[in-house]
Order: structure tokens, then sequence, then C-alpha cells
């Protein structure tokens, strides 16, 4: 018992890591329809920023600190590179793309490239007894920081100004801007959001496998596509429950199959669902068809 309530306590902390990563992934292309593969490397900034003030300043400073340093980054992504090139996918993701490996490098060459070990507080390094188990603390912390994200962005999307001002530049830009609204500045706070979020990870995903190295964020970014695409693109609450299942599997293919059979059952149940999505899709054109 107390090994099946480990297995499924690690595994939740693992997908609200995922989740944490992926919701801003699906923020941004959910409401501007950009594919930013940076993402990973704002995750590897907002890591490497709470490791420097780790045991220099309080933690909490430190968790501030890489939010701050992710939003700042988003926001200077979208202002300086995304903007001209709305129109241009293909531009996007080239650019994204060349982003997401030179960031990590940059990182590489200041700090070089082994993992840095990143000691969380008292508070966190700690277990929980759970019905037998002791559960390390941070899974805890992880869940619960799941938890208000995704409470605060159906929150932004429905009740906000700016949520509702996205949503329908989205739709009609042209329309939005003649009624004297600036779909510029939502479209960076969307951006920034998104890289807000990619800095919590980063930090919280330190503390989860005590370190930090440069390629973190980009192999982590690797399970956020996995379950935006299985969660749907824009839609908060199936990515919530994507990222979960993608944890769960994970940890219980790894324990009872065998250590990294985790990263291929993600993938396998990704494959599994992108094919019956086709099939559905299918069916649904012979219908319209043969009515």
């Amino acid at each position: 018992m107390s090994t099946l309530v480990l297995l499924t306590l690690t595994g939740l902390g693992l997908g609200a890591l995922y989740f944490l990563i992926a919701s801003g992934l699906s923020l941004i292309f959910g409401l501007m329809d950009v594919l930013n593969f940076a993402h990973g490397a704002l995750v590897t900034a907002g890591a490497y920023a709470a490791w420097r003030l780790t045991g220099h300043l309080p933690f909490a400073v430190a968790i501030a600190a890489a939010i701050a340093t992710g939003a700042a980054l988003a926001a200077l992504i979208e202002t300086v590179l995304i903007r001209p090139l709305y129109s241009r996918p293909k531009d996007q993701i080239l650019v994204t793309v060349g982003l997401g490996l030179a960031l990590p490098a940059l990182v590489q060459g200041i700090w070089g490239a082994d993992a840095r070990q990143l000691r969380a507080p008292r508070q966190l390094a700690g277990t929980v007894s759970v019905l037998g188990a002791k559960v390390p603390t941070d899974r805890f912390v992880l869940i619960a920081a799941a938890i208000v994200v995704l409470a605060a962005l159906k929150l932004f999307l429905s009740r906000t100004r700016y949520g509702l001002v996205v949503r329908a530049g989205v739709e009609d830009r042209a329309m939005v801007t003649a009624l004297g609204i600036d779909v510029r500045k939502a479209f960076t706070l969307v951006f920034a959001i998104g890289g807000a979020l990619a800095g919590l990870a980063g930090a919280l995903g330190g503390v989860y496998f005590g370190s930090v190295s440069p390629d973190q964020g980009t192999s982590l970014l690797v399970f956020g596509f996995v379950v935006v695409v299985i969660g749907g693109m824009g839609r908060t609450d199936g990515v919530a429950l994507a990222a979960a299942a993608v944890g769960l599997i994970q940890q219980f293919t790894n324990y009872y199959a065998a250590s990294g059979l985790g990263d291929f059952a993600a993938v396998a149940i990704l494959a599994v669902v992108l094919l019956a999505r086709g099939n559905r899709d299918g069916a649904r054109r012979l219908i319209r068809r043969a009515a």
C-alpha cells in the first residue's frame, strides 16, 4: 500500500511539473497560435536564476526571481522577435527553435555543462508520512502550485479584461484595434505569463530533481509538448488531466516494468491519441460526405 501511495503522489508531482510547463505552451498557442519552441530555454533560465539565489536569499525570493526572469525574457522575445512575424508562422518556428538552442548553449558557456546541485530549504527537503509512505514534501508543493496556476489561468481567460481582449484579438485583431484597444500589450502579457510559468517550472523542477543543468528545460519541453497534444491545444483542463496521466504512467511504468520505459510509454500514449483522433476525424468526414 505504501508503495502505491508513494508512486501515485510522486507521479502527480511529476505531472504537476509537466502541467506548469505545458500550461504556458498551451496558453500561447491556444490564444496566439504561436508554437514557442524556446519555452524550454525559459525553463532553464528560471532554473538557473533560482539556483544562483538559493542559499543566499530566502527560497521564496529565488522562486520570484525565476518567475521574473522567465516573464522578462518571454516579453522581450515577443516584442523583438515574434511581433514582426505574426503573419509568418514558419519564420516563428525557425526563430524560436534557434532561441531554444542558443539560450541553453549560452548558459552552458557561462556555468558549464555539468549539473549544479540546487539545495532546497529545510521545509522542502523533508518528507510527509501518508498511509505509511514517506513522500517528499516538494511533491506536495508542486501539486499545490499546479492547482493554483490552473485556477488562476481559468480566471484570467474568463473573468479578466485582458483575457477577453486577447481572445477577441485572435479572432479579429483589426476590429479590436478599431475600438481603441492596444492588442499588442495584451499579446505581450500572454507571452510574459507563459514565460513566468516556465520560470516557475524551472525553479520547482530544480527542487524536484535536486539539480539544474543547461539541457534540463529542453528535455522537459518534450514532455510538455506531449501533454499539450494529448490534452488539446488551448484546453487548460485537458492539459491538466493529460499532465497527471503522463506523470502517473511514467512513474508506474518505470517501477513495475523497467527504468526508462516510462518515457517510451508516454510517447506510445501520444501515438495512440493521435491515431485515434485521425480515425475519428476520418469517420466524421465520411459521415459528412454520406449526408
